[in-house]
Order: C-alpha cells, then structure tokens, then sequence
C-alpha cells in the first residue's frame, strides 16, 4: 500500500512539474519572443508579418486565394545598431504579392537581453540584385543592383546602389551619404 502512495505521489509531482513547464512555454509562445531573428514581427508597409523559422504567408485579400508570401533572403550583417552595447542582426527579406514582382526589404532584429525585437522594413526595391549587407560605425550599408530608370523591369539589374540606414529610436531610417 505504501508503494502505491509513493507511486501515486511522484506521478502527481512529475504531473504538475510538466504542466507548468507546458504553461509556460505556450505562454512564451503567445508573447511572441523570439529568440531567432528569423521568428521576430516586422512592419512592412504599414503591416506587422511575423516569420516563423524566416517565413510569412497571408491572404493578398480576405477570402482571396492570392498570397502574400515573405521570406528572409538573407545578406545579413551582424553588430549593434542602436548602441547598447549586444549585436543586432540586419538581413534581407524577399516578398512576393502575387503578382510578377518580387519586393526586396532591409529589416533590423534588435537584441534586447533574451529576445530579439523587429523593426519597421525598408524597401529597397522590386526584382532588385541584392549584393552585400554591411554593419560599420553604427551605420547599416546595403549594396545591390537595380535598373536604371528608362530600363523595363525586364532588363537585368546593372546600377549599382548603396543606401546606408541608421535605427533611431527603435526604427529604421534611410541617411543621405
């Protein structure tokens, strides 16, 4: 009789122990902490898209069977951006509307002390060429390739572009260089 009390004691331990862990990690889950910049929310035109392991899909419409598909692309560059000292991490996303384009945007996760935060997304540009995505002095550089004005969109991308971008404020902004 007594083993079966001392059975019935440690499964009820064991019992609350994963129930609280269980309560615990879907609470987590709920408050949107990532822990990989890949799984932070952004705001891209105005829209808040959340990656889940570096992608997004949403309808193009309610009840519209067109998607609007987002995706880290990549590029990134590490290092802090917003001067607090931990090392943020900048990147490519890639997103596609439905249509023949294919938008390309800098985002910013900032690293607080256990989770990343996403930025406001900077557009770069449509069926661009990105080339290299760099972090110095505090200043985000983003070099890549685009058309040049009179060109269609057929044309391969061959002017090459630099924007460099500053976060203030917990946002990203573009800066005449």
């Amino acid at each position: 009789m007594k083993k079966i009390i001392g059975w019935l004691v440690v499964f009820a331990v064991v019992a609350v122990a994963a129930f609280y862990a269980f309560n615990s990690y879907i609470y987590n889950e709920k408050q949107g902490d990532a822990q990989d910049p890949k799984d932070a929310t952004y705001v891209i035109e105005g829209q808040p898209v959340t990656l889940v392991h570096g992608r997004a899909e949403t309808d193009a419409a309610p009840g519209s069977a067109s998607k609007i598909i987002t995706t880290y692309f990549g590029n990134e560059a590490v290092g802090d951006l917003n001067g607090d000292g931990t090392e943020d991490t900048a990147f490519l996303l890639s997103q596609s509307t439905g249509g023949s384009g294919t938008f390309y945007y800098i985002v910013v996760a900032l690293k607080t002390d256990t989770v990343y935060q996403g930025t406001n997304a900077v557009l770069l540009g449509d069926r661009i060429a990105p080339q290299t995505t760099e972090i110095r002095d505090g200043m985000l550089i983003v070099n890549f390739a685009e058309r040049k004005a009179d060109e269609p969109m057929t044309a391969r991308p061959s002017m090459g572009v630099s924007k460099y971008l500053k976060v203030t404020e917990g946002s990203l902004v573009e800066v005449a260089q």
